[in-house]
């Protein structure tokens, strides 16, 4: 009876998705908390891969992508940090805005 309450708890908390992250403030400010942009040229973050976003992340952080924003942004988190960034966007739905 309890591995079966226990199973059930499990997957009600998968089902509900992952639990906003603590270092979303500076993402959201361009991305959108729900991984849709707020800045004009700035690309949406839901519903993208979660291995891309997390790679992508990394790469950011560590300066194999050249963007200085980005890397200003994340530059002092950890890779706990970015996977949970990573999670909480991929896990979102995208919405559709505007003329396809």
């Amino acid at each position: 009876m309890v591995a079966a309450s226990l199973a059930c708890g499990a997957a009600l908390a998968h089902a509900a998705g992952p639990a906003k992250p603590t270092r979303l403030g500076l993402c959201a400010a361009c991305h959108g908390e729900t991984g849709m942009a707020q800045v004009p040229g700035v690309p949406n973050l839901a519903g993208q891969k979660l291995d891309y976003l997390r790679d992508a992340l990394k790469q950011y952080r560590d300066g194999r992508r050249n963007v200085p924003q980005m890397r200003a942004a994340i530059g002092p988190m950890s890779d706990a940090d970015l996977d949970e960034l990573a999670r909480w966007f991929s896990a979102q739905a995208p919405s559709h805005q505007g003329n396809p």
